[in-house]
């Protein structure tokens, strides 16, 4: 499938990753690679629309209560869904609920779009990944399931290797840096059908490795400021989502950036 001059419109549903954690702009809030994508998008069309419903800590099930149907009603060109990886995260999940709210959200998005595109995101290398791996991966199974029996696309991200680098995730160690979502957006344009411009799968190049002092430091802060305030939410049902408004929640025109 090729988009061309005729891809007017994108909408892009999900949690923390689509809404662009941890890729922050001066002003303080997020850009992410649904941004870096609308960007390039906007700049080869004119009069260009972009959504983004996305917010941070969503599970699939209030991702479809919350997003679907708004994104339906926009019957963009472009629709992109990414959800699911929360719920694998939980300590307990029932991943039969999960793969039906993900069929149910695909079944309402795929006949009201141009192009609806799923992904297997990315899993940074450490013992978390290996952890939740299964359930990452029964979750990843079923999305492409789905994009076959509804013809949508998927973008591969954890079947590459450059996207596992830890250097290419911040320190809270769930969040792409600003490099990685630029990678991303490059491998949604790629699966497009749009020209590259870059080998988004090329590694990073060797660096030596932290010393002991170093990741220690690194290990206490991440317990300190992610690890610690994370296990709160959970023991007590909060989210970090919780009464957060989407950051684009209409389907509006958008012009290009041009800020860093």
């Amino acid at each position: 499938m090729e988009i061309n001059a005729s891809c007017n419109s994108f909408v892009a549903l999900g949690d923390s990753f689509t809404e662009g954690m941890s890729d922050l702009k001066p002003d303080g809030s997020y850009r992410g690679w649904a941004d870096v994508l609308a960007d390039r998008l906007a700049a080869r069309t004119p009069d260009f629309r972009y959504a983004n419903l996305a917010v941070r800590g969503k599970l699939i099930g209030q991702i479809v209560d919350e997003q679907v149907e708004t994104a339906a009603a926009m019957k963009a060109d472009v629709v992109t869904l990414v959800g699911g990886l929360n719920d694998t995260l939980r300590p307990k999940v029932d991943m039969g609920r999960v793969r039906g709210l993900l069929t149910e959200a695909v079944e309402k998005l795929s006949p009201s779009c141009g192009q609806l595109v799923l992904m297997r995101s990315p899993g940074r290398n450490g013992p978390v990944l290996q952890r939740f791996r299964p359930r990452m991966e029964e979750l990843f199974a079923h999305v492409d399931e789905l994009a076959a029996r509804h013809g949508a696309l998927v973008v591969d991200l954890y079947g590459a290797p450059s996207l596992a680098d830890p250097r290419l995730w911040d320190v809270d160690r769930l969040h792409l840096t600003g490099e990685g979502h630029r990678r991303v957006a490059e491998a949604v344009w790629q699966t497009l059908g749009l020209a590259p411009e870059e080998d988004w799968r090329t590694p990073i190049p060797p660096s030596a490795p932290p010393g002991w002092t170093s990741r220690r430091l690194a290990d206490a802060r991440f317990a300190r400021e992610h690890l610690g305030p994370w296990i709160g939410r959970r023991l007590t049902g909060r989210s970090s989502g919780d009464g957060r408004a989407p950051k684009r929640p209409e389907l509006l025109p958008y012009e290009p950036s041009t800020g860093p």
